[in-house]
């Protein structure tokens, strides 16, 4: 393969795609029926044209048809006069014409037939331009549509990489976020306000048991019957019980 050829196809491909990408449907299908109905216009001035020569062709026929047979009646006439050499001119005449009329007949019945060949292309020719402007009308809102639909999809899909979606997208999170550390802190102060009230409920029953251990040591069965300041004090030898006992539990306390 020559350089040139190789040449010449990728200017032919690369001239191709840009054409091709160019067209646009509604305009080319416009166009489209433009030429059609020039091409209709074509062919009735050729019809026209081809039905005048016809006409023209049929007169000449009949002209030469009329001659040869004036000429025939005149070659009688001659010879019945004894004129022989006037009717061998006047049929010398005749034949003459009379081969025209055999020219212009085969001619006239040429051009019949092409006549109607041409009517017959015309009426196709109509119909097929009546049809395709049923159908580009149907192919432009087809076209009209997808174009539509295209812009419609391109949208959607730049929806998602917009400066402004992004933002509205860190922002939803960002109110979640915020929903949700309320929410921990909530629970957290809730959390703290059981633990006290638990701690007093904890701590209260400690204090009971040991003011019942205190009323016990005193001698006392309950704190409310404690004895009043005026009565006597425990012997020195229960004090020393008392106090060798609490000695061995802080002991344990402390070992614990």
């Amino acid at each position: 393969m020559g350089l040139f050829d190789r040449i010449s196809r990728v200017v032919r491909a690369n001239l191709n795609d840009v054409v091709s990408k160019a067209e646009d449907p509604e305009k080319i299908l416009e166009q489209s029926i433009i030429d059609m109905q020039e091409d209709l216009v074509q062919l009735r001035q050729a019809v026209a044209q081809t039905i005048a020569t016809q006409k023209r062709t049929e007169q000449q026929y009949n002209k030469a048809q009329t001659e040869a047979n004036s000429w025939q009646q005149r070659a009688q006439l001659a010879l019945q006069k004894g004129d022989e050499n006037l009717a061998r001119q006047a049929l010398e005449r005749k034949k003459t014409n009379s081969e025209t009329a055999g020219a212009l007949k085969a001619q006239l019945d040429g051009q019949s037939g092409q006549v109607e060949t041409l009517k017959r292309n015309l009426i196709a020719l109509e119909s097929k331009i009546s049809e395709a402007k049923t159908k580009k009308d149907m192919l432009k809102a087809r076209a009209q549509a997808a174009k539509a639909n295209e812009q419609l999809q391109g949208a959607i899909g730049r929806l998602g990489t917009s400066s402004a979606m992004g933002a509205f997208e860190r922002m939803e999170e960002k109110v979640m976020i915020m929903e949700a550390r309320s929410q921990s802190a909530a629970e957290l102060a809730g959390a703290d306000l059981e633990g006290q009230f638990a701690q007093l409920e904890s701590g209260s029953d400690v204090d009971d048991e040991l003011a019942m251990m205190k009323a016990q040591l005193a001698g006392s069965p309950t704190p409310q019957s404690l004895p009043p300041a005026s009565q006597n004090p425990p012997s020195s030898a229960s004090s020393s019980v008392v106090d060798k006992d609490l000695e061995d539990l802080r002991s344990k306390l402390n070992n614990s």
